[in-house]
């Protein structure tokens, strides 16, 4: 089958790989679209996945083609979206159900074969019936939405909050989304792009900018969300928060970003930091939002190319060009 491989650092082309074999309890998907995300990007730098090379794409969906002989959940013909994240289900954290912090935590498209591909092999506990009216190629958005749901989960978020987010990339836009569907009174967003703010006016917003600057909240805000892991958005973010009011660390930094933090403002002011990463209980609610039209993928979808242009659409992404870009096997 053709595949996009991450073959070593700096270098993904297109290739024929061996066609994947469902265990037991996995099954065959045959990919009808695949996301391309941050994560990708630091693969492609040479972090994150253990070993290069690696076929990549941890958002996908598609048809299952194939079952393992245990397989009596789906059948051949189904439509699904897959969860990538594979956990050990024995280490303390996935004991006490912090799964996605697992010791030996794995990803499909990060540590294993993924799905920018013609075909990809996934437990059948980890894929998701699509009902019939959502369309195929468009349920790759629903991973990085179960991030978003995840992120939710972690800010406990306050009905009538004014809600800050920072970057309005894919991330950014769902999480604005979502902000809008649990009740705050306000949700502002911050890019130095100003077109990308186009998307989040389009959306709804309440008010954007450039910078926090020009937006009219002097106390702050309760719940401030960065998006974009730049560590000038994330250093100015931290200033933003409001007496009581909590920081969302969503955006994936480089291992090597550094930030300042003033101690006694947050002992003071009851400030609190968190992070949220990937997924933890949230697919499958991510995917019962999606069929109810929380997103619209006729927006967040900018870009729907060939597999073949795998390497060009990772350079497209990291140039910052567009939305949510797919690739279509």
């Amino acid at each position: 089958m053709k595949a996009a491989v991450i073959e070593s650092v700096g270098k993904a082309v297109v290739s024929e790989v061996p066609d994947p074999t469902p265990g037991p309890r996995e099954v065959v998907v045959e990919v009808a679209a695949c996301g391309l995300c941050g994560t990708d990007l630091h693969i492609l730098q040479g972090e994150f996945a253990p070993k290069l090379p690696i076929v990549p794409g941890h958002e996908f969906a598609g048809e299952v083609v194939g079952v393992g002989r245990q397989v009596t959940e789906l059948s051949v013909g189904d439509q699904v979206a897959v969860d990538p994240s594979l956990y050990c289900y024995e280490c303390r954290y996935c004991r006490t159900g912090h799964n996605n912090l697992c010791e030996r935590w794995a990803a499909i498209g990060v540590t294993t074969a993924g799905g920018a591909a013609q075909y990809a092999v996934a437990p059948v506990a980890n894929c998701v019936k699509l009902p019939e009216h959502v369309r195929t190629q468009d349920a790759a958005l629903i991973e990085p939405l179960s991030c978003a749901v995840r992120g939710y989960d972690v800010l406990n978020s306050r009905l009538g909050s004014h809600v800050l987010i920072y970057g309005s990339g894919t991330m950014g836009l769902m999480m604005l989304e979502l902000a809008k569907r649990t009740g705050a009174a306000s949700v502002d967003m911050v890019d130095i792009n100003a077109e990308r703010l186009t998307t989040a006016q389009q959306l709804g917003v309440s008010a954007s900018a450039t910078s926090a600057d020009e937006l009219d909240r002097p106390q702050g805000w309760d719940l401030v969300v960065d998006a974009t892991g730049n560590a000038a958005a994330i250093q100015d973010g931290l200033g933003r928060v409001a007496k009581a009011g909590t920081f969302l660390q969503f955006g994936v930094a480089d291992y090597a970003t550094r930030v300042s933090i003033d101690p006694y403002r947050i002992y003071n002011q009851e400030i609190t930091i968190t992070g949220s990463m990937a997924v933890l209980h949230s697919f499958e609610r991510a995917a019962e939002l999606f069929a109810t039209g929380v997103l619209n993928p006729d927006i967040f979808i900018s870009d729907r190319l060939p597999l073949d242009q795998y390497p060009q659409a990772l350079t497209q992404f990291a140039a910052g060009i567009g939305r949510k870009t797919v690739v279509i096997p």
